[in-house]
């Protein structure tokens, strides 16, 4: 049995006649940019959002990068070392120094006491990032509440957690917040794409001014900005699945507790930890797999035909590119000992129950538990 780790075409297949019609629509309009498809998305997405505005934008990257332009940040900003590099980029391309704070290794994501500490150390941070990895929402009261203290901006990273939600509240309802569409998000696109939800009238005419080179009106320049718009015929592909993403998202935390089921008392695994308070919508679905059986385990499932992925195998803080910033090996313990023990498995909303059986199966037989 061949399993792969995302199949883009069993989710095309059942949708196949509304997204060739939604494609066929814009080419029969000849309208490529914005105009009323990315309208209407970015309408939609803002109202499944519980958001004032979604400005839609050429990519997750971009959206990150404007957002932080949009608010004027400078000085260094403070975030996760586990997660994309994309969001450490688009610090260091906004013109700001990226800064980090330790992951919780419950759920991977900013440790508030972690992420206060350093705040305290560092009187040049005027931003957070935040990042909902894999799907599960980051601890936003108590980060909420540092930056109210400490009086910064917060820019949420939700690349990976369209539809989670956080004390019953909506990712991208609360902040400034940025998603992408890349074709292997729950939400995706047939390229790539992205898009900021804010509830900041300003702030959302001031973003749409950047991402038209900074033009309002058009020619009419009064500050300098960038060419990233979200295209017409993504928007109408998104359209459609945006009518489908709870569901598929459903499916996905249905495959999770499936493997949890089988999972959980397997010694040397640990499956993923979800607060009660929160919806965790599984882009990956991580174990942790400790004793150094990390890779083993991965090559094993491999030579199974099933595939598997390591997100991410070296943390941001130790990558060449920002060794200037003066980090080294044991700045984030929890950040570099999760590098060395994640692990995801297939988790698509497609994914057969034969298959996650295999799966369970196969990873049963490494550990040596039987099923």
């Amino acid at each position: 049995m061949n399993i792969p780790f995302l199949d883009l075409k069993r989710q095309y297949l059942p949708i196949k006649e509304e997204i060739d019609e939604a494609i066929q629509r814009v080419v029969d309009s000849q309208n490529f940019i914005l105009g009323s498809e990315v309208k209407n998305f970015e309408e939609n997405l803002a109202k499944y959002c519980g958001a004032e505005h979604a400005i839609g934008v050429a990519s997750g990257t971009d959206a990150l990068l404007i957002s932080l332009k949009a608010h004027g940040v400078s000085g260094d900003v403070i975030t996760s070392p586990f997660t994309f590099f994309a969001t450490a980029g688009a610090i260091n391309n906004a013109g700001a120094n990226p800064q980090f704070a330790d992951i919780n290794p419950e759920s991977f994501n900013l440790d508030p006491e972690d992420l206060e500490r350093k705040i305290k150390e560092n009187e040049k941070i005027t931003a957070i990032i935040p990042v909902h990895l894999y799907g599960q929402p980051a601890d936003m009261e108590p980060i909420m509440e540092i930056a109210e203290d400490h009086d910064l901006i917060i820019i949420e990273d939700a690349a990976q957690s369209i539809g989670a939600q956080y004390h019953g509240k909506k990712i991208g309802s609360m902040n400034t917040t940025c998603f992408s569409f890349f074709p292997a998000k729950n939400l995706g696109c047939y390229g790539d794409g992205g898009i900021i939800t804010t509830n900041d009238d300003e702030l959302a005419d001031k973003i749409r001014t950047l991402r038209v080179h900074g033009s309002k009106p058009k020619y009419y320049h009064h500050i300098i900005g960038y060419n990233s718009r979200l295209d017409s015929i993504q928007a109408a592909i998104l359209s459609v699945k945006l009518k489908y993403i709870d569901k598929w998202n459903d499916m996905r935390i249905s495959n999770a507790k499936f493997y949890n089921k089988y999972l959980k008392d397997v010694d040397g695994l640990k499956v993923p930890e979800v607060n009660s308070q929160n919806k965790h919508v599984f882009n990956q679905y991580t174990l942790r797999v400790s004793n150094g059986l990390r890779d083993d385990l991965q090559k094993f499932l491999a030579k199974k035909d099933i595939s598997n992925a390591i997100y991410y195998p070296l943390s941001l803080h130790l990558q060449p590119c920002f060794s200037h910033l003066g980090y080294g090996k044991g700045s984030f313990p929890n950040s570099e000992l999760a590098s060395k023990e994640v692990f995801s498995i297939p988790v698509y909303p497609e994914i057969s129950n034969n298959e996650l059986e295999y799966v369970i199966s196969q990873t049963l037989e490494f550990f040596k538990e039987g099923i």
